[in-house]
């Protein structure tokens, strides 16, 4: 009772832990339970762990083989939550780079670390390419938390952000079918009978997998299963094509619940993404628990099997020679800098699918006496370890040492996504600046989209947008929406991570009416509502731009604005083409003749069509 709460306790504490500290959470989960499980050992009176996984005739949570069968469905659920979450537009979206990546990248990693794991442990070619199938793995679990706080330039964090969710299924993927394959050959010389064996469990893994998806998905789109019993409903199905598959094809089950996920993820359900949030609540308590108990479940036996110069040279050449080779063929022609090659190299964290997995596969092979599977655990959990520690320290550092790293992060986020935001946005664009808009209504997000506006479905009371590593290089913030609380929300949420540069709102209908209440990120002026924005830009949904003479002649326009309904200044834009949010108090920016001003609404004639229509009314 005490171990199996402990374990929870611990978990949890470990990923608030990983949260305040902005580091993955693999990392003191796994160093949690090396320290109650084998070093443990060392501190104990009688020598016996703290926490004892499988029972061993005196102590022990799971009897027998129960802990591979607990490992088995947690893995199942992990790989499931993962595979919703791979969409195969995003795939064709997100570059030649990164599909090269998926490919090519892997082909190297596949074949690179099975021949130096072979040549340097003198492992069979099975063991091998089980291995390096387990190192294929990045995930985005590990990956943002180490670049949440870097600010690079877009194209790099979008490459490695889609890398890690990309491949995670993929390479789950293929460490299920060497598995299998290792199963089905039983370590004997290649036979017709294996083959057809492996080809079973293909057949089955995916043919299981597409069917339930797709009956799942009509029962959900025909209101079969009432929305209470959604979440449940659906971790039950999971669980019983796992094991269904199972029965028809021994090992097929991890499999059939990938495609499954696929599948899924990839078909227009009105409830996925509260499915993916009950998924992900659940994939993080199962998580935590499982690498407690997996690490803990390792003896001093195992880390001493890893405690040599072959396992440091085995993870220099899988850091520092197999990823930046596999990195380097996949960049070809894509018009990357070398920096950028070199930082995306350096960044390759091994995570939580490559540690369950080689867990799960280690044991039961060990189990079975297959000659090296006793490495897999230790040698795996190493890669990840110490990938993890090597990334955390030093990424930043890297990216500044190579010359990625942004000095001054000139993004731009705007929150809401109405016509005016999406009138400010494309002038924004136009002009060379990153400007993304997040905003909870759909509507809005497409016709943003159908303008090649980069915008994102969210709300600001969600942390997704804390964890969105393509937004490293944002520095402003600007909330534009028609509700005061949101704006404020918005403002005291994100101004620390997005609003380096500046924070700005519109002011509420009950600021605008009080001259004194000028709040100090109030956005635009003091006389800018929402209201008259969206009037102003209803009947002129036009951004114009006017030379400025001085800093008198900046002063006049902004008076003239405060009592003019039909204009609203917006920007000032310097002589190299900077541009300057103007804040309600917009007498605290620069202002050099040959400035420009930007603004919304009616045109202001020049002095030439000023004289112009003098001329003409006076006759």
């Amino acid at each position: 009772m005490l171990e199996l709460a402990g374990i929870i306790i611990l978990g949890i504490l470990a990923q608030w832990t990983a949260w305040k500290l902005k580091i993955p959470a693999i990392l003191p989960l796994i160093l949690i339970g090396l320290f109650v499980g084998p070093i443990s050992t060392l501190l104990s009176e009688d020598g016996t762990k703290w926490i004892e996984p499988i029972w061993n005739g005196q102590e022990g949570l799971f009897p027998g083989e129960s802990l591979f069968y607990f490992v088995s469905l947690a893995i199942a659920i992990i790989l499931f939550e993962g595979g919703l979450t791979l969409r195969k537009s995003e795939i064709g979206n997100v570059g030649p780079v990164i599909v090269k990546l998926i490919s090519i990248g892997v082909v190297v990693t596949f074949f690179g670390a099975a021949l130096a794991v072979h040549f340097i442990y003198d492992f069979s070619w099975e063991i091998s390419f089980l291995f390096s199938s387990l190192i294929i793995v990045t995930g985005p679990t590990v990956i943002t938390p180490i670049l949440r706080n870097i600010p690079l330039k877009k194209h790099v964090s979008s490459i490695l952000k889609w890398e890690g969710i990309l491949i995670d299924p993929i390479g789950a993927l293929v460490a299920v079918l060497v598995y299998e394959f290792i199963l089905v050959e039983g370590g004997q010389d290649f036979t017709q009978t294996a083959l057809i064996e492996f080809g079973k469990i293909v057949l089955f893994g995916f043919t299981f997998g597409f069917t339930f998806a797709h009956i799942l998905a009509f029962s959900i789109k025909k209101d079969i299963i009432p929305h209470y019993l959604l979440n449940v409903f659906t971790l039950a199905t999971v669980l019983g094509v796992f094991v269904l598959s199972d029965i028809f094809a021994l090992e097929s089950g991890l499999l059939a619940v990938v495609v499954m996920g696929m599948v899924m993820g990839n078909t227009k359900l009105p409830n996925l993404k509260e499915l993916l949030y009950f998924k992900e609540s659940l994939s993080v308590l199962l998580i935590s628990i499982l690498f407690i108990l997996l690490a803990a479940n390792m003896d001093m036996n195992d880390l001493l099997l890893i405690y040599n110069w072959k396992a440091l040279i085995l993870f220099g050449i899988v850091m520092l020679i197999i990823r930046p080779l596999g990195v380097t063929l996949s960049s070809l022609g894509s018009g990357l800098k070398i920096n950028e090659i070199a930082f995306i190299s350096w960044v390759g964290p091994r995570g939580i699918v490559a540690a369950g997995i080689a867990s799960l596969f280690g044991l039961k092979l060990a189990s079975e006496g297959v000659e090296g599977a006793e490495y897999i655990t230790p040698l795996v959990f190493m890669i990840v370890l110490c990938s993890v520690l090597l990334n955390a320290t030093t990424a930043r550092l890297f990216a500044k040492l190579v010359g990625v790293f942004i000095t001054d992060s000139e993004g731009i986020l705007i929150v809401g996504a109405s016509s005016v935001s999406r009138i400010i946005a494309k002038y924004l664009k136009e002009n060379k600046r990153h400007v993304v808009l997040v905003d909870n209504n759909a509507s809005n997000i497409r016709k943003a989209r159908a303008l090649g506006i980069e915008a994102l479905e969210g709300s600001v009371y969600s942390d997704d947008l804390l964890n969105n590593i393509e937004l490293s290089d944002i520095g402003y913030l600007m909330a534009i929406t028609g509700n005061s609380d949101i704006n404020k929300t918005a403002i005291n949420k994100f101004k620390k991570q997005f609003g380096e540069q500046g924070s700005f709102r519109l002011i509420s209908a009950d600021e605008m009416s009080d001259p004194e209440r000028n709040p100090e990120e109030g956005l635009f002026s003091h006389t800018d509502d929402f209201i008259k924005l969206t009037e102003v830009s209803r009947r002129y949904p036009n951004i114009h731009e006017i030379v400025l003479n001085s800093r008198d002649h900046y002063e006049g326009i902004i008076e003239i604005s405060k009592t003019e309904s039909e204009m609203v200044p917006l920007f000032v834009k310097s002589d190299t083409g900077d541009l300057k949010i103007i804040p309600s108090h917009s007498q605290e920016v620069e202002i050099k003749e040959g400035y420009i001003l930007v603004y919304l609404g009616k045109e202001i004639p020049t002095k030439e069509e000023q004289k112009k229509e003098d001329v003409e009314r006076s006759l």
